[in-house]
């Protein structure tokens, strides 16, 4: 008679979630994904999918699948309030600049390749949420809000920043998130605004707030909206809708047409972005994986990476230690937790650069990339790299 197999309730459907559900079923577990929302999400901002991540994938069988949502970089284009271009960096360079491993990807097509790698394999329940966790030494027990309760071998807790299940196993958001003093909202497109360039990464930096249009090729665009608070919990509160209105009523640009567009649909990503400094990522057979154990931000910009990243090398841990799970977790943390600090320390020191609050700090971030878009300069990135475009 064969073993039974082990299982476990995997709470969040986004990448982490399902990145953890897809590893574990090559494992050989049975998995249980609960998710709050009543269906996916869909868009998200772009991310450079890269490192831990790129090849996790490989591993895990979906690297083709990511490399044909992969978004192809193209020129950046930095605007001035009035609409007028300040420089370009063209397409060649821009692509000189990214590395070989390395894909530039939407949030929401990554969570779709793995959704479709893992839905035929997975019990995947929408609109579920866990009411209560209960763990001995042997197995953990949860009761959803279906009226079921799952007893598995272990729980992972993917269900990001705000994470319940941390709330509930380690302590409240309060006693882990570390706010960088800015806020960001994504509004995907049905059409581009004329005044954005088509086949770029259009952007605009003004006081404090940064606002970006994206051409995401096939018909698809989305708006990026970010900027300096001082107090994000406050302007998380207050919504999307009043927030952005607020602080961007005034910008030029495509400013007014995109926040028209808010209108028309209550699909905005809007939330603080903050770090979850948490000093142990499992407590008995409960783990916590992604951003709902570190959260490393958008401006550390590897936080999809380390999700997939991080579900492989758990899923790799749990495959050499057995029935021994308490080693694995420990094994999978000291493993990976170097790897996450280093990244969170890039994201608290170069939060400064995002939405600079005068001309002069926009200036000195900018130099760089004026420099680049120099055509002489550019060239010689493209020979150096062997790159071309």
């Amino acid at each position: 008679m064969s073993p039974q197999r082990k299982k476990a309730v995997i709470v969040g459907a986004g990448i982490a979630g399902l990145a953890t559900a897809l590893r574990l079923h090559r494992a050989g577990w049975r998995t249980v994904v609960v998710e709050r929302a009543p269906e996916r999400r869909t868009g998200g901002y772009g991310v450079t999918f890269a490192g831990l991540g790129y090849d996790a994938a490989e591993r895990m069988g979906v690297l083709p699948a990511l490399t044909e949502r992969r978004i192809i970089p193209d020129a950046l284009v930095y605007v001035k309030p009035t609409g007028e271009t300040a420089f370009t960096v063209p397409g060649p360079t821009v692509r000189a600049m990214t590395a070989e491993r390395s894909l530039t990807l939407l949030r929401g097509d990554i969570e779709d390749v793995l959704h479709a790698a893992v839905r035929e394999h997975a019990d995947i329940r929408f609109g579920t949420v866990v009411e209560d966790i209960a763990a001995n030494a042997l197995q953990v027990r949860a009761t959803l809000s279906d009226g079921s309760t799952e007893t598995a071998d272990l729980l992972v807790g993917a269900d990001g920043l705000h994470s319940a299940t941390r709330a509930r196993v380690f302590g409240p958001e309060s006693d882990f998130r570390r706010d960088l003093g800015h806020v960001v909202g994504v509004l995907m497109l049905d059409r581009r605004p004329d005044a954005a360039p088509a086949g770029a990464t259009a952007s605009m930096t003004d006081r404090g707030r940064t606002l970006a249009v994206i051409d995401l090729g096939h018909g698809r665009s989305a708006a990026f909206f970010g900027y300096r608070a001082a107090d994000p919990a406050a302007d998380l509160a207050e919504g999307p809708h009043r927030a952005l209105r607020r602080v961007y009523g005034d910008a030029g640009w495509v400013a007014p047409e995109i926040l028209a567009r808010l209108d028309e649909t209550d699909a905005v990503y809007f939330d603080t972005v903050s770090q979850m400094v948490v000093d142990r990522w499992s407590s008995g057979r409960v783990v916590l994986l992604g951003d709902a154990a570190w959260c490393v931000t958008l401006f550390a910009g590897y936080g999809s990476a380390l999700a997939v990243g991080g579900a492989d090398l758990l899923g790799a841990a749990l495959e050499r230690h057995g029935d021994d799970i308490g080693a694995a977790l420990a094994e999978w943390e000291a493993g990976l937790r170097p790897e996450v600090e280093r990244k969170q320390r890039l994201g608290r020191r170069v939060k400064g650069l995002y939405a600079p609050p005068d001309r002069f700090r926009l200036w000195l971030r900018d130099l760089p990339l004026r420099t680049a878009s120099w055509p002489p300069v550019g060239r010689m990135l493209r020979r150096r790299l062997q790159i071309r475009g």
